[in-house]
C-alpha cells in the first residue's frame, strides 16, 4: 500500500483523511501544514512540517503522492502551484469514499475529493482538484471544471457546466441545461434557474448577480454587507 501525505490539518483535511482510510487504497502517513506546529497531532495523525520540507519527507517516508485538502478553490490552488515548484514530480491522488455512487463511463480527475453519500450520474467529467462534499449530486452529463466544488446537499440537473474555481454553496440547487462561469459564488440555499457569467456572486432563489468577485476572494465564511449578513458558508 503506497504513503501518501494530506495538505491540510483542518476539519475539511479530517474529513479526507476519512474518505482514504475507509477507500483502503492508501496509508496516510501525516499531515502537512504550514499555519501547525510540526509534531501537533490531528486525529492520530502527526504533522510533519510544510510543504518546504516536502523533498525530505518524500525521502524519509518513501511518499508515493498526496491530496490537497484545503477547501477554498483559489487557495487549493495556490497550494498546489507552491507543491509543483517543490517537488515537481508530486503525485496527485484522487479520494472517493466508498458510500459515493460513481455512475458509468464517469471520469475523475487527479487530486479531487468525492466524500460520503455523493452521487454522480452517467457520463460526468470531474476536473482536477475538485471537490465533491457530503451527500451532494451532479446529474448525468455534468461537467465540472479544474479547481471547483459543490457543497453538501447541493443538488445540479443535468448537462450542468461549473467553470474552474466556482463554487456551489450549501443546499443549493441548479435546474437542468445551466453553465456557471469560472471564479463565480452561488450562495447558500439558492436556486439557479439561469445561466451566471463569471465572477459573480449569486444569491437567492432565483439566484441573481448580487455584485462581483475579485479572483481569489475569500468565500468560505458569513459577509456582513449594509448590516445584513448573506450566508455563504459551504461547511468544507
Amino acid at each position: 500500500m503506497h504513503n501518501v501525505v494530506i495538505f491540510g490539518a483542518s476539519g475539511h483535511g479530517s474529513v479526507v483523511l476519512d474518505c482514504i482510510e475507509k477507500e483502503g487504497k492508501y496509508k496516510v502517513i501525516g499531515f502537512i501544514d504550514s499555519f501547525k506546529k510540526k509534531g501537533t497531532k490531528v486525529n492520530g495523525y502527526t504533522v510533519l512540517g510544510s510543504e518546504i520540507d516536502l523533498p525530505y519527507l518524500i525521502d524519509k517516508h518513501n511518499i508515493y503522492g498526496g491530496i490537497v485538502a484545503i477547501g477554498d478553490n483559489w487557495v487549493r490552488n495556490t497550494v498546489v502551484e507552491r507543491i509543483n515548484k517543490i517537488a515537481p514530480n508530486f503525485i496527485y491522488i484522487t479520494a472517493v469514499h466508498p458510500s459515493a455512487e460513481i455512475g458509468k463511463d464517469v471520469e475523475i480527475g487527479a487530486g479531487t475529493v468525492i466524500m460520503a453519500g455523493v452521487i454522480v450520474n452517467s457520463n460526468s467529467t470531474i476536473g482536477n482538484f475538485c471537490i465533491l462534499n457530503t451527500n451532494c449530486s451532479l446529474g448525468h452529463d455534468g461537467f465540472m471544471q479544474h479547481f471547483s466544488s459543490l457543497a453538501p446537499k447541493t443538488c445540479t440537473g443535468g448537462n450542468f457546466i461549473l467553470g474552474q474555481y466556482s463554487a456551489i454553496c450549501l443546499g443549493s440547487n441548479v435546474i437542468n441545461d445551466i453553465s456557471i462561469g469560472n471564479h463565480t459564488v452561488v450562495g447558500a440555499g439558492s436556486l439557479v434557474v439561469g445561466n451566471i457569467d463569471s465572477h459573480v456572486l449569486a444569491f437567492g432563489a432565483p439566484a441573481k448577480k448580487i455584485r462581483s468577485r475579485k479572483i481569489g476572494e475569500p468565500y468560505m465564511s458569513a459577509r456582513k454587507k449594509e448590516n445584513n449578513v448573506i450566508p455563504l458558508y459551504i461547511g468544507q
